[in-house]
Formats: structure tokens, C-alpha cells, sequence
């Protein structure tokens, strides 16, 4: 019994890793940084490796046995589609038996959204008959740049204490270098500013404790989804700033659509049931005659008009 690569992972068509060579093989997976799972025909998870627990936060014991149609890691894509429900790859390969890869993004159980290439093949028995599937998953978030970031910003007194990311102090410094490159194209930027929606009603509600965790887990959905030439902040309380290089308006006001949904279908466990917020963004590009002082004021403005409008919006302004 195989995949299509020709590795032996079941017994009787059950899916789960034989014994003897199993073992071998469960050692093998377990040593692969990339998230690994395999389902039985009704889509129930039958093995989880490491990788998957390091990627997810979702220990084996946690997921083995469930579906993955439960919406364990409640797969969006930058829509904010579900796809644990509708359009979900593995279920569409074991369907089809055709391979697919597709960037989506998870729910991590701490809460945040986490971007991830993943790639889902159809398990056979020796007769060709789909008896199965097996999905492997890849953390798509520059964890590398993203840890050489934060030792810097360590050293510099520059991260926010609560969020980890990178503090107001830092905010200030980056925009006047960048202001110092003009001219050149590395001087082209813009910034995506936000504020969590309704942010003291939920504090009052729910408590100081529960709205910290709140703000974490808004920070890392954004600090997960941005490039490694991108800045994310916390400007100040409820407030973010992205400081976003390298792209023109259009682009990012996609980007900031992409983290407001993102921020929207993140949720985190507190109080016995699943808490969300919204946030309200502004968008705008730099200028000729900008400086901090006029770029800052503009995007609050902007985000200002967005909480005027409704709350959970994007208002751009190029």
C-alpha cells in the first residue's frame, strides 16, 4: 500500500503506519520540519507528526481520531473562505486523485493565522484504488528572517513588551531612514495603519488579561503574514502600524484587505467560548513632500474614515 511516491504507510486499508517498518517510517516523518498528516477514507486523521504539532500548536492526542472536516485548523484562504468545509484540497485530491498544492492559511491554536503551502496526495492499496490521503504542510512565514528580526529588535530595546513585535520607538526610527532614501527606489513605501475594533467594550467585558491576549494574537496574524522588508509595530494600545516597502498602492491595499479578513477569522479560547474582533485599517502610499509627521497624520485619517464608515474596513488613499 502507497502513495504515489511508492511509501508504504498502511495495513488493510485502515491508513494508519503498518508495524515493524512503520515505526521506521513514523521516525522518518517525525524528523521533517514540514506539518504531515494522514487521513482514512472518511477523512479521519490517523497520524500527525512533530512538524504538524510545531506548526499548528495542536499536539497528536489532540487531532488523531477527529476529522479533518471538524475544521480543526479552519483552512481560509485570503478571502476569508472556510475550506475545512468547501473547497478543502485534500478532500478534492481524494476525490480526483490528482495532486494539488495551494497556499492557504491556519488557524494556529494559540489563536493566530499562520500562511502555509500545502500540498495534498491521494493514498492507494496496490490495486490503485483511493483508499486515503495525506496532506504535508509548510510554514510559510520567513521564520528564519523573522527570529534574526527580533534578536536585532532585542538588542536594540526596540520590541514591544506584550506583543513581541516591534515598538513604537522602532516604528519612529524606520520611517525617518526610510525618509532619509529618497529618491531611491527602496525610499518607495507606504503604510497600512489599524485599530482594533471596539477594543474597551471588549476590555470591560471580558478583562485587561483576556484583551492582552487580544492584542498577541492580533500581532502575530499580522507579523506572520507580512514580508521580511515589511515593519509591523504596535503604535500604540489597540493601535498597528505596518511600515510596507517595496510595492506600489494597489498592492498594498491588497495586503491590507488580506490581514483585515485575517484578523476577522482569527479567534482565540477565553471565558469558555471563542472570542473574535474586527479592526479598521488605512491605507496610503508615500509623496512627494511627505514626511513622518504628514504620512502618519494622513493614514490616521484614513483609518479614522473606516471607523466612521462602519468599523472593519480598508480605506485607501494613493
Amino acid at each position: 500500500m502507497s502513495i504515489d511516491d511508492g511509501l508504504p504507510i498502511g495495513q488493510e486499508g485502515s491508513g494508519m503506519l503498518v508495524q515493524g517498518e512503520g515505526g521506521f517510517y513514523e521516525e522518518l516523518l517525525n524528523g521533517l520540519d514540514d506539518g504531515v498528516y494522514f487521513v482514512d477514507p472518511m477523512r479521519r486523521i490517523t497520524f500527525w507528526n512533530q512538524g504538524a504539532e510545531r506548526i499548528t500548536g495542536y499536539k497528536a492526542e489532540d487531532v488523531v481520531g477527529s476529522a479533518c472536516a471538524d475544521n480543526i485548523l479552519m483552512h481560509v484562504d485570503d478571502k476569508g473562505n472556510c475550506l475545512c468545509t468547501s473547497g478543502c484540497p485534500l478532500a478534492s485530491t481524494m476525490k480526483t486523485g490528482n495532486y494539488k498544492s495551494v497556499n492557504i492559511f491556519l488557524h494556529h491554536k494559540d489563536g493566530h493565522r499562520v500562511p502555509v503551502n500545502v500540498r495534498a496526495s491521494a493514498v492507494r492499496d496496490t490495486t490503485g484504488r483511493i483508499i486515503g490521503g495525506v496532506e504535508t504542510f509548510r510554514d510559510g512565514s520567513l521564520q528564519q528572517a523573522d527570529l534574526h528580526r527580533i534578536h536585532e529588535l532585542e538588542q536594540l530595546v526596540f520590541l514591544d513588551s506584550l506583543t513581541g513585535i516591534a515598538n513604537r520607538r522602532y516604528l519612529d526610527n524606520t520611517l525617518n531612514s526610510r525618509f532619509a532614501q529618497a529618491g531611491d527606489y527602496h525610499g518607495r513605501f507606504g503604510l497600512i495603519m489599524l485599530d482594533v475594533d471596539h477594543f474597551k467594550r471588549f476590555n470591560d467585558e471580558y478583562g485587561h488579561e483576556t484583551g492582552d491576549q487580544v492584542l498577541q494574537m492580533v500581532a502575530s496574524t499580522l507579523s506572520h503574514n507580512c514580508r521580511s522588508f515589511d515593519t509591523v509595530g504596535r503604535w500604540g494600545g489597540e493601535e498597528f502600524l505596518i511600515v510596507v516597502g517595496r510595492s506600489k498602492g494597489e498592492e498594498i491595499q491588497k495586503l491590507a484587505e488580506i490581514l483585515r479578513t485575517l484578523v476577522e477569522t482569527s479567534s482565540l479560547t477565553a471565558h469558555g467560548q471563542a472570542l473574535s474582533v474586527t479592526a479598521s485599517f488605512g491605507v496610503t502610499v508615500v509623496r512627494p513632500g511627505d514626511d513622518a509627521i504628514s504620512l502618519t497624520a494622513r493614514v490616521d485619517g484614513l483609518l479614522y474614515q473606516s471607523k466612521e464608515s462602519g468599523r472593519n474596513l480598508v480605506t485607501f488613499e494613493g
